[in-house]
């Protein structure tokens, strides 16, 4: 029989060692793979350049000084190394911020004795080491309904901070209403056993804005191969409910069965939006889907 247990309230909340993890997961990104994308792509700064002038931070190129453009233009340093006047262009950029949300509901607090960690550990660790890879390649990254997009070099430990408050999240099944804007990348982690017609109408709301989105199944081996026998009591985590189902040896393959065909409505509801989705179960390194999740975000982008 395989042993299992289940996170309280207080435990589904980000500690020290989840931050940990996190940072340690996140440096041993192969960063060379979304670094390589963003080269080919133009992007700087984790902005999308367009390789033309116009409003933003990053320097593109001088060029000289034409009469009649106002003399607060030209860059007095550059000018001086020449008998010319130079104007320091900067590249046009359009922002586009990646936001994040994870599942801390009481269905994520749970673990088997074949997992590495509990889903909520494992999701945790997933959305805090891609912030930190994302932000060290030059991205912003945001909490859908918690904070706003940043680049902030301690971004592990600013959202971590912000998750520990939102005591309101331990309750949630699904992402808040929130307002990603057009074109963004939106990362939902989370089991998703939910009801799919849930799961759809959050997703169209968020792709409704223009935003591109990744789900994360977070998934324990057990809630794959359902591996009981003998006599058996099902537990639903979010509303109390209980069911004595006998046999689960008998019973398991109804179950699989169902599971299967869940899976297949949440491949339906992704096809749909034009989304991906990534199944990670938690006997396999983070470090798999995070790499996964990095590949998709920079596929998304596309050359500019």
């Amino acid at each position: 029989m395989v042993a299992t247990r289940i996170l309280s309230a207080h435990e589904r909340n980000p500690g020290r060692r989840e931050s940990e993890s996190a940072v340690a997961l996140a440096a041993r990104m192969p960063h060379l793979i979304l670094e390589a994308r963003r080269v080919s792509s133009l992007l700087a700064h984790g902005l999308h350049g367009r390789r033309r002038a116009g409003p933003g931070e990053s320097f593109w190129q001088f060029r000289p000084f034409v009469t009649g453009e106002a003399a607060a233009r030209i860059d007095w340093r550059r000018s001086a190394r020449d008998d010319r006047l130079y104007v320091r262009e900067r590249e046009w950029e359009a922002a586009h911020n990646i936001w994040l949300w994870i599942d801390r509901s009481a269905s994520m607090g749970f673990a088997s004795e074949l997992a590495a960690a509990p889903k909520v550990e494992r999701a945790l660790v997933l959305g805090l080491a891609l912030a930190d890879a994302f932000v060290e390649g030059g991205e912003r990254v945001g909490l859908l309904g918690l904070t706003r997009p940043t680049a902030s070099r301690k971004i592990v430990e600013r959202m971590a901070q912000a998750l520990v408050g939102d005591e309101a999240g331990l309750s949630q099944d699904l992402p808040p209403r929130a307002e990603p804007g057009r074109f963004d990348e939106v990362i939902l982690l989370s089991d998703f056993l939910t009801p799919p017609e849930r799961v759809a109408a959050s997703v169209r709301e968020i792709a409704g804005r223009g935003s591109r989105g990744h789900l994360v199944l977070v998934a324990d081996p057990i809630e794959e191969t359902f591996p009981f026998a003998g006599q058996a009591v099902l537990h639903d985590l979010e509303s109390g409910f209980s069911l004595d189902i006998g046999d689960a040896g008998a019973w398991g393959t109804a179950y699989r069965e169902r599971i299967a065909a869940h899976r297949d409505a949440l491949g339906g509801i992704v096809r749909d939006a034009g989304w991906t989705l990534t199944l990670h179960r938690t006997d396999r390194p983070a470090s798999e889907a995070a790499l996964r999740l990095m590949t998709l975000v920079a596929a998304a982008r596309g050359p500019v």
